[in-house]
């Protein structure tokens, strides 16, 4: 028992009152929270401008880690991310972690939304119009015209054997459509 709980538990004992007792934290405990704060503006200094728009962050933080990529110097760096971690103290860590987790191309979700995006790509290019008319029907927010378009630029580009950037175009098409609505036949399986 530290000094400060036994003498505030003999305080209370001598005026006859109940003891509380606070939740302290440890200097351990903050020092780790503290290196985790550090490592956490670490990693968001290594995204891009437009991944850092999804994160939840203040425009101090987003300017401090805008700033971190022009410093060379390692003790002026190790001293501007000590300063950054202070600032993430005051953001929802959570909310930071969760991000990450939906922007990483290793994430489970992430995976099965590439071959689901996959499967619907080469399902549109094999059958194109009860493909079609199933994905329509599936996603019914998706644009209609430029999902027929994109299936037929692929079939040119492949007739004239081009590279393939239709191609491409409607598989992040896909992504995007899928990633926007939420299938009920992945989630079951995340819950599972």
């Amino acid at each position: 028992m530290s000094d400060r709980r036994f003498f505030g538990a003999k305080k209370a004992l001598l005026l006859n009152t109940p003891v509380v007792e606070a939740a302290e934290i440890s200097k351990t405990e903050r020092k780790r929270d503290a290196h985790a704060a550090r490592d956490i503006g670490e990693r968001l200094s290594e995204l891009t401008e437009t991944q850092l728009k999804t994160f939840p962050l203040s425009e101090t933080l987003q300017a401090s880690l805008k700033e971190a990529r022009s410093i060379t110097a390692h003790g002026a760096r190790k001293r501007h991310f000590q300063y950054i971690g202070k600032l993430m103290r005051q953001h929802d860590v959570a909310a930071i972690e969760a991000e990450f987790i939906r922007i990483d191309p290793d994430a489970p979700h992430n995976i099965r939304l590439q071959h689901e995006s996959e499967r619907w790509r080469d399902r549109l290019l094999s059958d194109e119009n009860t493909a079609v008319t199933a994905f329509i029907a599936a996603y019914p927010h998706s644009d209609v015209q430029a999902l027929r378009q994109l299936v037929r630029a692929v079939a040119k580009e492949r007739a004239e054997q081009k590279p393939p950037r239709y191609f491409r175009e409607l598989f992040r098409f896909v992504r995007d459509t899928l990633s926007m609505t939420p299938n009920p036949a992945i989630n079951e399986q995340e819950t599972e």
